[in-house]
């Protein structure tokens, strides 16, 4: 990874320093003082001549001092400056990667594949774990079928090609034979099957409008309650998160007001998935810490994220939210494995 421009302005010795203040603070949470910093590096320093260096940084943002403390922490800047220049990443041992692998089961239905994968996330990191699903223009209708339920209700079971099953239920004007129903299931597969559901909700529409004048009684029917099903579908994205809760035991954000405004947007989840999209758009595993993410209430924290994929096309993202004190070293790692393996398991059984 290329040095930054603040590496150049910085000596060697500032560096060094710098480094083990971070990695110090990771550890133990705790803001970092000069006489720690000359206790645990090699350098024969004097605390003096420590402080003189850390108020440099200070200088320069990468390091702050919280309220009255005489130790100092990284800043977003710092942590950016750390992440892109000074650490190293730790490598996956043998029996990480297994563990991964096996908790990825190709045969489970994807829904259920990212469930795990979310719950594995937050498990491994003890931090939260997030995984999107897959968008909707990414998926192909396979089969649909109408199964008549009481009341003028009829159950519409929608299978998509990334083997997903979507049950809804809809209201309808009039009563529906059995084999009303079946007939219309017939009609619907023989014309909309295989096609991108954003296709299908157009084509739809379309339809809907050419089956107000149609005497097709069979096609008006499966039309209108196809569309009911389709098109009233969210189709907006959305993911699946575990491990919240983590997040109540970090000092850096146990203040009532600041989990609940966190646990807010993950309920909202309208941020979270822009944020998300991000991740998409700019491909690649991405990082971003504190005020990056562009949101007020992420300040304190950071989000890692890696794309996962099948066939060759990025399905959605999936990653780590936590504190901007996180082991980066170890949590990107893990986020980047998961991706690759769970597009394995996607892969393999598509």
């Amino acid at each position: 990874m290329p040095k930054s421009k603040t590496h150049k302005e910085l000596s060697e010795r500032s560096v060094h320093l710098f480094k083990a203040l971070v990695e110090h603070y990771i550890n133990q949470g705790q803001p970092v003082g000069s006489r720690t910093l000359a206790r645990e590096t090699d350098l024969d320093l004097s605390p003096a001549t420590i402080r003189n260096v850390m108020a440099d940084l200070e200088d320069m943002g990468l390091i702050t001092s919280p309220h009255t403390s005489s130790g100092r922490i990284p800043t977003a800047k710092g942590y950016r400056f750390f992440v892109d220049s000074l650490m190293r990443i730790d490598k996956l041992d043998s029996a990480e990667m297994k563990r991964i692998a096996s908790e990825l089961d190709p045969g489970a239905d994807i829904k259920s594949l990212l469930e795990r994968t979310s719950s594995m996330l937050s498990e491994i990191t003890h931090l939260a774990g997030i995984v999107m699903l897959p968008r909707t223009e990414h998926k192909s209708l396979q089969h649909v079928e109408f199964v008549k339920l009481s009341d003028n209700r009829v159950l519409v079971i929608l299978v998509m090609s990334d083997r997903e099953v979507q049950n809804r239920i809809i209201q309808t004007a009039k009563p529906y034979s059995t084999a009303e129903l079946q007939r219309a299931s017939n009609y619907v597969n023989s014309h909309f099957i295989g096609k991108d559901l954003n296709n299908v909700r157009e084509d739809i529409l379309r339809e809907l409008q050419k089956a107000k004048d149609d005497v097709n009684h069979v096609m008006q029917t499966a039309i209108e309650m196809a569309g009911s099903a389709i098109i009233k579908g969210d189709g907006h994205g959305d993911y699946l998160m575990a491990g919240q809760t983590n997040l109540m035991e970090v000092a850096e954000l146990c203040d009532v007001d600041k989990l609940k405004r966190l646990f807010e947007i993950f309920s909202q989840k309208r941020d979270i998935l822009h944020l998300l999209d991000q991740a998409i758009h700019a491909r690649g595993l991405q990082i971003f810490i504190g005020e990056e993410s562009g949101y007020e209430v992420l300040d304190a924290c950071s989000v890692v994220t890696s794309p996962y994929e099948a066939d060759g096309e990025i399905l959605g993202v999936l990653g780590v939210i936590g504190p901007t004190r996180m082991p980066y070293e170890r949590v990107i790692p893990i986020v980047d494995v998961t991706a690759k393996m769970l597009g394995t398991a996607l892969n393999s059984d598509s």
